[in-house]
């Protein structure tokens, strides 16, 4: 195992805790050790269509798929994204930064810097500006979960944009859309942890707010 697949199993596992996790990925990330690829890959995907593994590079124009249980956490310039199982992504971008993601299904959890990107996910766009969120696609909805950060949601039918702001989880939102009208409803907090962002933001030598205001570890989000 190489430095760069030992500090990703490392970020994975949580064996360094949070404080030490964010300490040891950042000289890595100094020292060039983290390219932007795919850092850890629990069963198969593929990247524009061919079989992937640990290492394979990834830049903005790259379709990124995982298959059935099977996980994966990928960096793409200064963003990271955790992509769960039958997930497919794909990114557009210039000068090797990501402007625009589509999330053509699954669930995805995403940390990104301090840029404007459009996400496309279903029949709705949500315009974000260096955040954390989630996203489940479904049939019948989009669930959204702004971690932190601000975020704009548009679709269909709707009057105008629903701004949505949080510190730590406060407003996920379940999407749908019916007689071509979206709909923003309040949804539960599912399916992603604390944990996995500070992960995240770990491999970009970043911390989230909520370890600066002493709510981490919370144990309400894992």
């Amino acid at each position: 195992m190489d430095r760069r697949e030992m500090i990703s199993a490392l970020a994975a596992s949580g064996a360094l805790g949070a404080a030490g996790l964010v300490g040891v990925i950042s000289r890595a990330l100094a020292k060039g050790d983290l390219p932007p690829g795919i850092h850890q890959l629990d069963g198969n995907a593929t990247v524009n269509a061919k079989p992937a593994q640990v290492g394979t590079p990834l830049k903005p124009g790259d379709r990124i798929a995982t298959g059935p249980q099977s996980r994966a956490v990928i960096v793409i310039g200064s963003d990271a994204f955790l992509m769960r199982a039958d997930t497919t992504l794909e990114t557009r971008g210039a000068a090797g930064v990501l402007t625009d993601m589509l999330v053509a299904g699954g669930r995805i959890l995403t940390v990104l810097s301090k840029k404007p990107v459009a996400v496309k996910a279903a029949n709705a766009t949500i315009g974000i500006r260096g955040t954390g969120f989630y996203l489940e696609v479904e049939p019948a909805n989009v669930y959204f979960c702004l971690c932190y950060g601000e975020a704009q949601v548009e679709g269909p039918g709707m009057a105008e944009p629903r701004a949505v702001k949080t510190k730590h989880h406060e407003s996920p939102l379940l999407l749908s859309e019916a007689g071509g009208v979206m709909r923003a409803d309040p949804g539960p907090f599912r399916n992603h942890t604390d944990t996995e962002l500070v992960m995240l933001e770990a491999l970009c030598g970043r911390e989230p707010p909520f370890m600066k205001d002493g709510t981490y570890p919370s144990g309400k989000y894992g």
